[in-house]
C-alpha cells in the first residue's frame, strides 16, 4: 500500500434512465475529476454500450468506511442514477501496472 492508504475497487450499478444520466453526468465527472486530482480516484469508466449500464472506479483510501463517504457524495448516487453500488478493497498482484497499487 502506498503512505499506508489501501486500493478500493468500486463497482457501480446503473438505472435504466439515460435521461437522468445525461442531466446529471456533467455533475458526476467534475465531482470524480476533483477527486482525481486529488488522487482519490484513481480511475473511472462506465462499461461499454454492450455490457449491462454500471462502472468500475478505483479508490485509495484510507478505509471502505471513507470511500463510502465519498461516493454518498456523487452526483450519480444523490440522484439516483446509482441503483446499487459494491466495494471491495482490492490488492493488484500481478501486471505491469501492479507496484503502482503497492
Amino acid at each position: 500500500m502506498m503512505n499506508g492508504m489501501a486500493t478500493f475497487a468500486v463497482i457501480y450499478t446503473y438505472s435504466d434512465d439515460t435521461e437522468l444520466r445525461a442531466a446529471v453526468r456533467p455533475r458526476h465527472r467534475a465531482y470524480l475529476g476533483g477527486l482525481g486530482e486529488q488522487s482519490i480516484c484513481l480511475v473511472a469508466g462506465a462499461w461499454t454500450p454492450t455490457e449491462p449500464p454500471g462502472a468500475l472506479l478505483v479508490f485509495r483510501a484510507d478505509s471502505k468506511e471513507e470511500v463510502e463517504d465519498l461516493l454518498a457524495n456523487d452526483p450519480f448516487v444523490t440522484e439516483g442514477y446509482v441503483v446499487d453500488k459494491q466495494i471491495f478493497e482490492w490488492g493488484a498482484g500481478i501486471g505491469p501496472l501492479a507496484k503502482q497499487f503497492q
